[in-house]
């Protein structure tokens, strides 16, 4: 036997509150010209009787989902076991919640993900998108813009033109500046000769903390290449221990790869700091649990991803305009401890 739907409609609203079934849709689905002791009457109504909108009558009304793809350029192995993938994604979805927008992620696993990302873009699911982790040849950009839909990036912007690309929206912190500040706190120390572990150098990240190395350092260092993993900073420190023997700090530009770096040194015999000192980037709570306690440059991860929300929220007329719309760069802040 089929259920009655016991669900309060329009209708019942509409007459809880003596007002038009008009009047309910037009309060419901957010529209203007409603006066607010009428709108105030009918939002009474709503709650009184536990009236919840069909979102697919309301997405017909407002051309909206309510829905916002965040899109990681990543695979799915890095970005779960990397906890700075899981603080931008806390700081996303609990803006999105605060605006009662439901967050779809969407990962890179494969090449073939592409064409089924652009088709989901493009076929109205949702409202705007958040990429990050983009790399320098990254189609994703393109896509979005093929979709007409709003687009906030995660990182300074590397692909060609956009840098003239006056609208374009993006939150970063100032990898350059932070990565200064390491150099500097180590030649501080009385470290000589100073190595850097890069991250991926076709990511913006990476390049900008690779320039802020050299920038504190007056020259071109010496250069391991790594990959944002532990593993990539194990095999690039000892890379430069083979290369390098005689240095005595290194410059990881992440967490993890400095815990990789700090696995390598143990292996080959090397106190830290007393034979190498070590700072990290990200300042993740893996960084004040190892051994030594990790002297890392901290950027607000979490808060960088609500200000990404924020801004695609405000794009979207979702959010109130309070802030205005531009890119974000938040400010590094060297953070000391016992691996210095």
């Amino acid at each position: 036997m089929k259920v009655a739907d016991t669900r309060p409609t329009l209708e019942a609203v509409a007459a809880h509150a003596g007002v038009s079934r008009a009047t309910v849709s037009r309060v419901v689905n957010g529209s203007t010209g409603v006066r607010a002791a009428v709108r105030d009457r009918v939002e009474r109504a709503v709650a009184d009787l536990g009236y919840i909108p069909n979102s697919a009558a309301r997405s017909l009304v407002t051309r909206r989902t309510g829905a916002v793809a965040v899109i990681v350029a990543e695979p799915e192995r890095r970005v779960f076991a990397d906890p700075f993938f899981a603080q931008q994604l806390r700081g996303i979805s609990r803006e999105l919640a605060a605006y009662d927008t439901q967050l779809v992620l969407m990962l890179v696993e494969r090449r073939e993900d592409y064409d089924r990302i652009g088709r989901y873009l493009s076929g109205g699911h949702v409202d705007g998108t958040l990429m990050f982790s983009l790399h320098r040849d990254d189609p994703l950009p393109g896509m979005a813009a093929a979709s007409g839909l709003p687009a906030v990036f995660g990182g300074r912007p590397g692909w060609p033109g956009a840098e003239d690309d006056a609208g374009l929206l993006y939150v970063d912190a100032d990898n350059r500046d932070g990565a200064r500040q390491a150099v500097r706190h180590l030649r501080d120390r009385g470290r000589k000769r100073i190595a850097v572990i890069t991250g991926p150098l076709d990511q913006t990240s990476a390049a900008d903390r690779l320039d802020g190395y050299r920038d504190a350092l007056g020259g071109p260092g010496d250069v391991a290449q790594g990959d944002f993993t532990a593993e990539g900073g194990e095999r690039a420190m000892l890379e430069l221990l083979d290369r390098c023997p005689d240095l005595d700090a290194v410059f990881a530009s992440s967490d993890l790869m400095a815990t990789g770096a700090l696995r390598a040194l143990r292996a080959r015999g090397l106190r830290v700091p007393e034979d190498v000192a070590i700072v990290g980037y990200d300042d993740m709570e893996p960084a004040s649990w190892s051994d030594p306690p990790l002297t890392t440059v901290r950027q607000e991860v979490e808060e960088m991803g609500r200000l990404m929300a924020g801004l695609l929220l405000r794009r979207l007329g979702v959010a109130p305009p309070d802030e205005g719309l531009a890119p974000v760069i938040t400010q590094a802040r060297l953070i000391v401890r016992a691996s210095t």
